[in-house]
């Protein structure tokens, strides 16, 4: 009996102990390429100067076609598709690329919003309508087809703004489709946990010091950070929607943080491991 205590109390540390050497891993993902042109010159600058390391894709928006070829430049960085279902900004819309009545709006376009908030009535977002599942269904398939055609190398899938949580259905449909295409590599069945700024993140410093608090803070596991790069110029400084104003502004200190020396001397004294999407299979097989 005592023998078996002392077996079980042996084997708890030795968990423990190898719980506490399992190294730090972290998934920088930077999302939205695509929408705009300094976003996507913005995301590559953070994948060749800086620390990310999965970018994630929207194929309809208007600026997927430079997107590809930027991916084509830059044949190391793993690359997702943001599966998307909504068109957000003011000045800057785009469409299915499906004839999708039920998902889009009078005009044609996605609707803003994926659920009503206190910015657009319930008329401006998607949950509200009369959606047709087998319309979402034929929308996805054809951004994933359009994305794999053009960048061969896709490893995986993603939903802007969250839209694939609309519905379980549409849930359902996500992860078929991601199965079918050999997409399926989902970052919350692997133990992967979200890192966020710990503290605020109103100015780039703000940022800055929030990012290495978390850094810092991250014990052993994986973890994955996701913000929107781009740059502070007329081009995103005229991009915007109710209720988030000073998009040109944030997203500069976003990309400000992924280049910053600081923190990628930080992360390597930390021994963080970097890691993307494409990476998770190797570390759970």
């Amino acid at each position: 009996m005592k023998q078996l205590f002392f077996l079980l109390i042996f084997c708890f540390f030795s968990n423990f102990l190898s719980a506490q050497d399992q190294p730090v891993r972290l998934i920088i993902r930077s999302d939205d390429m695509g929408f705009s042109h300094a976003a996507n010159l913005a995301l590559i600058e953070t994948y060749e100067k800086g620390i990310t390391t999965s970018i994630e894709v929207m194929v309809p928006t208007p600026w997927f076609p430079e997107a590809v070829q930027l991916l084509k430049e830059h044949p190391g960085v793993d690359v997702g598709i943001h599966i998307t279902l909504t068109s957000e900004w003011s000045n800057v819309k785009w469409r299915p690329l499906t004839k999708a009545p039920s998902i889009s709006d009078e005009n044609g376009y996605f609707y803003p919003m994926v659920w009503p908030n206190d910015n657009y009535g319930p008329d401006q977002a998607l949950k509200a309508q009369n959606w047709d599942i087998n319309e979402i269904e034929q929308e996805i398939r054809a951004q994933i087809e359009m994305a794999v055609r053009n960048i061969p190398r896709i490893s995986h899938l993603s939903a802007h703004m969250g839209c694939t949580s609309l519905a379980p259905e549409v849930a359902e449909i996500y992860r078929k489709l991601a199965k079918e295409y050999k997409l399926d590599i989902h970052p919350e069945d692997m133990q992967v946990k979200r890192a966020s700024y710990e503290g605020p993140k109103k100015s780039a410093e703000q940022k800055k010091q929030s990012f290495m608090k978390m850094l810092k803070a991250l014990k052993s596991g994986t973890y994955m950070f996701v913000d929107h790069p781009a740059y502070d110029v007329p081009e995103m400084q005229a991009i915007h929607h109710t209720g988030y104003e000073d998009v040109a502004l944030d997203r500069q200190g976003v990309t400000d943080i992924l280049t910053d020396p600081d923190i990628i001397q930080l992360i390597k004294e930390l021994n963080i491991e970097l890691i993307s999407y494409a990476d998770l299979k190797k570390v759970n097989p």
